[in-house]
């Protein structure tokens, strides 16, 4: 049998403006959460606009089967059944792949009363605390004892309350609506998330047969009802990666169509755009970005949606560089998010980190030892380098410092690329980039 080959870098030439017509597939921060909330049912359901070539869309369908679900996989459609739980139990290595195993303790505590869940990793950009869910856990009726490095929850049947988040995380939002659909009486979360992936998923689970209310305050409010059906949903697009292919070609001083890009979920880094001096057009079935001329430098500040994403700054930051003057960003959403940043300054880039609050928002980590506010100062031109990838979204951002860059880049570790972003480098390179893998 052969064996196949593993390639764990890319290289890159730089200096290719990119031109073009990209497609964007499903976003994965929705469609794994979605998977997930199919387990609540032992009904099909069926997914189309599914990235099922991505790394942690492997995982978590991996995890499934592992559950007791069947799947069945073909081009951008998922399949999913589950009949059956076989297990209550995640393996611990599941929870060092990525954050997902938590989001089980859901469906498995509706359906079997216990669940034991790894304590889990995942990318290394912060504490990322999942206190908030196991904290809303326990008001929906759980009891958690720690052990060996698992979760271990129980209930006889999850009862409704209310719970107030202490800061609208998004996965334990969603850990929350979903564990509560089948829970009886009546859930209120409290300043919860509100980004597009959460509408999704509660999109997803009224058709399944859930009750879910989302209020202009950031409340979410969900009627337990006694059993939900399966369901056909089309999962949205990834906004991530639109942002990622108008800044690569926004910063390359490129022509880029980004398909399937949506105006309605983009609306915050559209104004950005703007603000910094990049072109763009909304078309019905996607948005044209394209360079008109020198970069300017701005302040802006993460935050939570409708906030400018954390997702969306580390593209953002490389597109800087090159802006005439000196740019100021505060990161309010992770403590760690520009850990990246020194792979930058070898390539050339001038960016200083401090561990004050350069922005006007009220931010957990003020008064803190944290480096989360940056000023990056341009125009720098970038030069090739060896780099590493700490972190997905740091990765497609070495990416698009490759791509501006004189000289060949090296980057390892692009494992991490590939869970959010399906193909890459031949997407890249129908643009007119020069990359490949080794």
């Amino acid at each position: 049998m052969a064996v196949k080959k593993e390639f764990t870098k890319f290289i890159i030439k730089g200096g290719h403006p990119l031109s073009g017509r990209v497609k964007i597939s499903g976003a994965k921060n929705s469609a794994t959460k979605l998977i997930v909330a199919s387990l609540l049912t032992s009904d099909e359901c069926r997914f189309s606009n599914s990235p099922n070539k991505l790394s942690e869309m492997e995982v978590t369908s991996s995890l499934c089967r592992l559950l007791g679900s069947d799947t069945h996989i073909k081009d951008d459609n998922f399949v999913i059944r589950t009949k059956d739980i076989k297990t209550t139990k995640i393996p611990f290595e599941y929870g060092n792949v990525n954050r997902i195993s938590i989001l089980f303790a859901g469906p498995l505590l509706n359906r079997c009363g216990e669940a034991v869940i790894p304590i889990p990793g995942g990318c290394k950009i912060g504490s990322r605390p999942v206190n908030f869910h196991i904290e809303g856990l326990k008001k929906l009726g759980c009891s958690v004892e720690v052990k060996d490095d698992f979760y271990h929850l129980r209930c006889d049947r999850l009862v409704g309350n209310n719970i107030q988040l202490d800061y609208p995380s998004v996965g334990a939002t969603e850990n929350i609506i979903i564990a509560s659909t089948l829970a009886k009486g009546r859930t209120m979360i409290f300043n919860a998330a509100i980004e597009p992936e959460i509408l999704d998923l509660v999109k997803f689970l009224q058709k399944m047969g859930a009750i879910i209310e989302i209020s202009t305050d950031r409340r979410i409010t969900i009627e337990g009802v006694d059993k939900l059906e399966g369901a056909s949903h089309t999962i949205i697009s990834d906004r991530n990666q639109a942002v990622s292919f108008a800044a690569a070609g926004l910063a390359s001083k490129g022509d880029v169509f980004v398909e399937g890009a949506d105006q309605d979920d983009l609306i915050t880094f559209l104004n950005t755009v703007r603000r910094v001096g990049g072109k763009f057009e909304v078309e019905n079935d996607g948005i044209r970005f394209f360079y008109g001329g020198k970069f300017k430098p701005i302040a802006l500040e993460t935050n939570v949606h409708p906030g400018f994403m954390t997702d969306w700054q580390q593209p953002l930051v490389v597109m800087l560089t090159q802006a005439e003057g000196v740019s100021i960003i505060h990161e309010t959403v992770y403590e760690k998010r520009f850990g990246y940043v020194s792979e930058l300054t070898k390539m050339g880039a001038e960016i200083e980190l401090f561990n004050t609050c350069l922005g006007g928002l009220d931010c957990r980590f003020a008064n803190k030892e944290y480096y989360h506010s940056a000023v990056v100062k341009g125009p720098t031109p970038l030069r090739g380098e060896e780099i590493i990838v700490p972190d997905l979204r740091a990765g497609m951002s070495y990416l698009i410092a490759g791509l501006i860059a004189n000289g060949e880049t090296i980057v390892n570790g692009i494992n991490y690329i590939d869970r959010g972003y399906e193909n890459i480098d031949e997407k890249l390179k129908g643009l007119g980039a020069d990359i490949y893998r080794v």
